[in-house]
């Protein structure tokens, strides 16, 4: 059953990414007094590039990011143990495996952008790598805590027992800066300053077109329900123990995290890139202090 449960985590990430993208697509709209596409507008984007032809500026780098990236998201959910239950694999990950299997997904975003020779992708690829430096650290540090929580780093323990065992002062804290970075970590506004698309026109993707493009899009939905996904596990760990009862509860949960998201993306502007460094900083010492607090158990 563990081995059937990662198939069928990637199939329900697969179906479920593209459809909540579009609601936040809709909930963006509505707010700004637009119709807005249809939600399930997503599927329709991505099949319309699979069938479009595949431009490529001629260099092996250029055409394996795409793969790489969707691969790294792809096998992170193979180790998430989505509806509360873990999968085959869980057993055999820990925190560190996440956090790469993560990062390798912007790296290979960053070397799909800078080695398709262009100005506009250049500057998405700087300003996705001051993301990742100053974001991830954030991530890494929900982990920690959870690790020094469980005295392990053990990946269903970390994710499962931060928050069971009692919300005190550092598990609160790293809840708010967690939601405070979400919105950097998913790369919707105010903080989608890779792509910009009114600046610097999609930023790493503006050379990409067909099946490339197609994937690098589905790897950025499933990359959002993941950043979604995780809160819900480590925040909010409420189950009934049943595999087909938890999983339509934590889809409603992460719902309401998609909700909050469209929310804040479609009320407030694009900040620039110094005030951006600033908050990621106020983001990083906020995390810190809530590692420092949890090894004291406060």
């Amino acid at each position: 059953m563990n081995f059937l449960l990662i198939i069928i985590n990637i199939i329900i990430f697969l179906l479920v990414a593209p459809l909540f993208e579009g609601v936040v697509r809709k909930i963006t709209a509505k707010v700004q007094s637009r119709k807005g596409p249809p939600v399930i507008q997503p599927y329709f984007d991505i099949f319309k590039l699979l069938g479009k032809e595949n431009l490529s500026p001629g260099n092996w780098t250029f055409r394996f990011a795409p793969i790489m990236a969707l691969g790294s998201i792809l096998a992170a959910i193979a180790f998430l143990p989505f509806g509360h239950h873990v999968t085959a694999l869980t057993g055999y990950a820990d925190i560190i495996t996440v956090i790469y299997l993560l990062t390798f997904g912007g790296v290979a975003v960053l070397l799909g952008a800078l080695s398709s020779r262009n100005i506009y992708a250049a500057i998405g690829a700087s300003r996705e790598m001051v993301t990742m430096i100053m974001v991830e650290p954030v991530l890494a540090m929900t982990f920690i805590l959870g690790a020094v929580r469980v005295k392990s780093l053990s990946l269903d323990l970390t994710i499962f027992h931060v928050s069971e065992q009692g919300y005190i002062i550092s598990v609160a804290l790293m809840l708010v800066l967690y939601l405070a970075a979400l919105q950097a970590f998913v790369g919707k506004q105010p903080f989608d300053l890779a792509e910009a698309e009114t600046e610097i026109i999609e930023g790493p993707f503006i050379e990409y077109s067909g099946p490339n493009l197609a994937m690098f899009k589905l790897y950025l939905m499933l990359k959002q329900l993941f950043y979604a996904a995780l809160f819900v596990s480590v925040f909010i760990p409420f189950h009934f123990g049943i595999y087909f009862l938890d999983v339509p509860v934590q889809i409603l949960e992460i719902l309401v995290i998609y909700v909050f998201i469209a929310l804040i993306g479609s009320t407030n502007p694009r900040v620039r890139i110094d005030q951006a460094v600033k908050y990621y900083s106020v983001l990083i010492a906020g995390a810190l202090l809530a590692v420092g607090l949890s090894v004291y158990g406060i």
